[in-house]
């Protein structure tokens, strides 16, 4: 897998869009870099920027961008609602995928000393990347804000890390880190007081509130024995949160980071803040997503409020991501469209071009039909097995569902949601079996002049048809798990549904044979007798198991069917 990493700079400028535009030319001007997200907030005048490329990418496309950021934007005009200290506030690193911690490090390292040096912008470090523990919080280093800090960047505890200890008037500080995954998200309130989006605020954020001794906001504080406030925790571990107004919607929201979203996930952030609006007399009418979120927060939220439901949580990724949606208003303020705001689905939309899985049946049937030779059998047999585990999950639903059921309910959406990750698998076989074809085809397109391009060749050659013959062999051994879920169905589903679980174990039991066939095929071609040996034997293991599956599961369906 390619190296990838985040890159989520936030910049003082939400307002004028010829600027925005500018700051963002200058990242899609480095090769290997794709822009993922541009968020710009009018009453925050921030615009956050999420795009993403491998390390070395990354960094020059931040550099470019803060160098563009300095050049248009002065901080000495600046006003906005969101707290700031300089014209680009911020700009973590988060890794993606085969990038380390120590290798994401070394990028802001590598970014706060150009910023630093060649743009003359103090720069701190945050997060993963701070130096000193004290000065890993972001909120504490950007306190005082702009404004504060010409004083603070002369006191030697708040020396920048890199760049002069002299603040740069236009221009501001920047803070440069790397950090976890980070959900910016607010909650809409039916308020336009910012006082009382404020104390929910802090009924809900971890740091919660500075107690006092008479209960009241604005009371006397309580000192502990070192003489520092004592604060009442808010409900919710790993967030940050203030209240602010929003001119442009007219309304007060509750602005949250969630820092940790295994820790305090979407929802339950979202049902915090619904609980404690309601108790002071106020209602959440939606939220919003500020920048980009991970695939795996809206799934999550779907499959948690059809829990609340009593609903099965079998459904497709779609589906859960469009009960999220739906369920936490995210699209009350403006449309909230998956493929722009999902991170997982922009950056795959330039492969899904290629994707035999996003075509439609018309599409698929057309592809296969043609004389190219990819989509094959290996394709069209993942896909039968997708279908198999498809007719199981919908078995699974509707049993979910029938009426005088509801103590089943649990034991049947938990089967739908295993059917739709068997799906799910097996869509994926339907793409990278013809992948592996594509790669036995390139292989043999190699030179073969010289005896070092023959050996070099014949090995590419042996390698791709290995890998050729294992993928057909992962479709058999995915596909025979469907067997479980179709003999649950047959026996426990519901009965109007039998046939149903027929026509998925013939489907399944399709599928299993012909990925056998494409093992076979591409055996024959292997000069490894050891790797065909394994292969044959796991082969003859899975082919004899489909089998004797197979003929129970349509013992049951006949049997059922005969009483019908």
């Amino acid at each position: 897998m390619p190296k990838l990493i985040e890159c989520v700079p936030n910049f003082s400028e939400g307002r004028d869009l010829s600027v925005i535009r500018q700051i963002t030319d200058a990242v899609e001007s480095v090769d290997g870099v794709s822009l993922l997200d541009v968020d710009p907030g009018a009453s925050t005048n921030r615009t956050v920027v999420t795009f993403v490329g491998n390390p070395d990418a990354a960094v020059e496309a931040a550099f470019r961008a803060i160098e563009k950021a300095a050049e248009l934007i002065d901080m000495r005009k600046h006003k906005g609602a969101h707290p700031r200290m300089g014209a680009t506030d911020v700009c973590p690193f988060i890794p993606v995928s085969n990038v380390s911690w120590e290798e994401a490090i070394e990028c802001a390292n590598r970014l706060g000393r150009r910023v630093g040096e060649e743009l003359k912008i103090p720069v701190y470090l945050y997060e993963k990347a701070a130096k000193a523990k004290t000065r890993a919080n972001l909120s504490v280093i950007r306190a005082g804000e702009y404004e504060g800090f010409f004083e603070k960047v002369k006191q030697l505890e708040w020396k920048p890390d890199f760049g002069p200890a002299v603040f740069n008037e236009k221009s501001g500080a920047t803070v440069i880190g790397v950090r976890d995954f980070l959900v910016a998200y607010n909650i809409n309130l039916n308020t336009k007081s910012v006082r009382r989006a404020t104390s929910v605020a802090f009924d809900v954020r971890e740091q919660g509130r500075a107690k006092t001794k008479d209960g009241t906001p604005w009371g006397k504080p309580v000192l502990d024995a070192n003489g520092e406030p004592v604060r009442i925790p808010g409900a919710l571990k790993y967030v940050k949160a203030i209240g602010w107004f929003v001119k442009e919607y007219g309304i007060a929201q509750v602005s949250m980071n969630l820092t940790n979203i295994e820790e305090t996930p979407l929802h339950v952030a979202f049902d915090a803040c619904v609980e404690a609006a309601a108790k002071r007399g106020m209602r959440v009418t939606g939220s919003e997503i500020v920048g980009m979120v991970s695939k795996k927060c809206l799934v999550d939220a779907g499959r948690y409020f059809l829990r609340k439901q009593r609903w099965s949580e079998g459904v497709s990724e779609e589906g859960l991501i469009d009960i999220a949606i739906r369920s936490m208003g995210l699209s009350e303020l403006k449309p909230f469209d998956p493929n722009e705001k999902v991170i997982e689905f922009k950056i795959q939309s330039a492969e899904s071009k290629k994707s035999l899985v996003k075509m439609n049946v018309l599409e698929f049937c057309n592809e296969t039909l043609s004389d190219s030779p990819a989509p094959g059998g290996g394709s069209v047999a993942a896909l039968m097995g997708a279908l198999g585990a498809s007719l199981g999950g919908m078995v699974a639903n509707l049993s979910a569902g029938k009426r005088g059921w509801d103590d089943k309910l649990e034991y049947f959406s938990n089967w739908a949601v295993k059917a739709q990750q068997l799906k799910d698998e097996l869509l994926s076989l339907v793409d990278e079996d013809t992948a592996a074809f594509n790669k036995v085809m390139d292989s043999f397109a190699l030179p073969k002049e010289s005896a070092e391009e023959k050996t070099a060749r014949s090995a590419a050659i042996e390698a791709a048809t290995k890998y050729a013959a294992e993928v057909p062999l992962k479709v058999m051994e995915t596909a025979s798990k469907s067997y479980a879920l179709l003999a649950e169905m047959a026996e426990k589903g519901n009965p109007v549904s039998i046939s149903d679980v027929g026509v998925g174990a013939l489907a399944t039991r399709a599928c299993i044979e012909g990925a056998a066939l494409n093992v076979r095929i591409n055996l024959g071609q292997l000069k490894d007798e050891k790797f065909k040996s394994d292969l044959q034997e796991k082969l003859r293991k899975i082919s004899a198991d489909s089998e004797a599956q197979f003929k129970a599961i349509i013992q049951v369906v006949e049997s059922k069917l005969s009483k019908s």
